[in-house]
């Protein structure tokens, strides 16, 4: 069993997830900044504009897990009409807030729901993004066929998460870099080591872009592909619902 008290593998991952987030919540894009030396947004804008390339007029996207609403608003400045949904109400009030403030316009819709059970109905979505959420899933099969089940044919995921390098030097040199920085992170922004030694401890059984990619096959999807950024150390998997 995991000893960060912010995971674990049975009923209560959910609840902890949402615990961990809501505790993150306030600090969360200055936390990523500092962390990813502020390539986290160029990562989300890569996401957005697989989701949103050659789309139409009135082309729908669905963010899931949301979080402050980095994705929802670029997606949006790229044309499609946008509905973020995250289970953390602490994330959503600061994606308001940023909608507000004029950050996003109003065409940015935010919904508070779980990724496991999506209140839309079928085929309601072009495409689906996810960033940094895959990996907090309870269960990560149970997600994909709700994505695609929400998915038009021939509509389009496109997933953003830590990876696991293929490399084995430089997956040994990240891991032993986040075991050293992750906990001064979290206690820098948060006076917690758990709070961002997490992303350590839950990609360590996190299949990662090789494993998702052979579940997004092994779900009958279509022109499944991984795009390694950073050595590996973080990638995007894109795939397309089976047009049948």
């Amino acid at each position: 069993m995991p000893n960060n008290k912010f995971l674990s593998y049975d009923a209560e991952r959910a609840p902890k997830v949402r615990r961990l987030f809501t505790v993150l919540a306030s600090r969360y894009d200055l936390a990523n900044d500092v962390q990813s030396f502020g390539l986290h947004r160029r990562w989300k804008r890569r996401l957005a504009a697989l989701a949103t390339r050659d789309s139409r007029p009135g082309w729908r996207v669905l963010d899931l897990c949301c979080g402050t609403g980095d994705v929802v608003f670029a997606a949006r400045r790229d044309g499609a009409a946008v509905v973020g949904l995250d289970f953390t109400e602490a994330m959503l009030a600061i994606a308001l807030r940023r909608r507000t403030a004029g950050e996003g316009d109003d065409g940015a819709q935010f919904v508070q729901g779980d990724a496991l059970r999506l209140p839309f109905a079928d085929a309601s979505f072009d495409a689906i993004t996810i960033g940094y959420g895959v990996r907090n899933m309870a269960d990560i099969e149970a997600g994909l066929r709700e994505m695609l089940r929400v998915l038009r044919p021939g509509g389009r995921l496109v997933v953003l998460d830590c990876g696991k390098p293929d490399n084995a030097l430089v997956r040994a040199l990240f891991f032993g870099w986040l075991r050293v920085t992750m906990p001064l992170v979290g206690w820098l922004f948060h006076r917690d080591a758990d709070t961002y030694l997490y992303i350590l401890d839950s990609l360590r059984a996190f299949p990662a872009q090789r494993g998702l990619e052979a579940m997004m096959r092994g779900a009958g999807m279509a022109n499944v592909r991984v795009e390694n950024l950073v050595l590996g150390t973080m990638a995007i998997n894109y795939g397309e619902r089976a047009a049948s």
